[in-house]
């Protein structure tokens, strides 16, 4: 069975795409296929909103009808077995790439019946890793814990079982002097990353094993 995950990032190799890669190799572990994809590569956007995906009878019912770079995607998808979003945090909410995925991903297997289905033919295991400046101790406070919780509910409502992972203070710059960032402590962005980042990375490692564990 695959394993699919999605890179909302703009950067191949930094937090998220690690996080990430380790989640793959975690599911490989366990014997999934992986693949991941990186969003900023695929030409697409969000939502059109023409609703071919929810005309009665129509032929893109339960589907999006849009024939971009996203549709060979979504036919992956539909045969995969778990899939893993991962995206960094900028002004609150995941990247703008990450969203309009995110739109395509959920909305056309959405129903608007009461109550509300999902017209998505099975059910799949899902995961979200989530990179942010924000500390841990802030999490609630900034309602970063309520955003990843929503996405966990529609995750569930349309996919199956999800979970997620939070990687807080992450090492944002390879060289912090050469940039006009002052409010952050270098010092400590380096011990965080050289302490607490390859704790998220072992995170990170169970979340993808655990998604694969459960495959048929």
């Amino acid at each position: 069975m695959k394993v699919m995950a999605f890179n909302g990032s703009p950067r191949k190799q930094n937090n998220t795409a690690i996080l990430l890669e380790k989640a793959l190799e975690g599911a490989a572990a366990k014997g999934a296929e992986t693949e991941l994809i990186h969003l900023y590569d695929l030409n697409f956007k969000g939502c059109i909103s023409c609703f071919a995906c929810k005309t009665r009878g129509g032929k893109s019912y339960g589907r999006c009808a849009v024939e971009d770079a996203l549709a060979p995607v979504f036919r992956k998808i539909e045969e995969a077995g778990a899939i893993i979003l991962g995206s960094p945090i900028y002004y609150g909410a995941v990247t703008g790439e990450m969203k309009s995925f995110m739109e395509r991903l959920l909305y056309p297997y959405s129903t608007y019946t009461n109550p509300p289905q999902t017209l998505f033919p099975k059910k799949i295991k899902t995961g979200f890793i989530y990179t942010m400046n924000t500390s841990e101790s802030a999490l609630q406070e900034r309602g970063y814990l309520q955003y990843a919780e929503y996405h966990k509910a529609a995750l569930q409502k349309t996919y199956g079982a999800s979970e997620y992972l939070c990687s807080c203070d992450t090492y944002q710059f390879e060289d912090y002097a050469k940039v006009v960032a002052d409010r952050f402590d270098p010092v400590k962005k380096a011990r965080t990353h050289k302490e607490v980042f390859p704790k998220d990375c072992e995170k990170a490692y169970a979340l993808g094993a655990r998604l694969a564990e459960k495959l048929e």
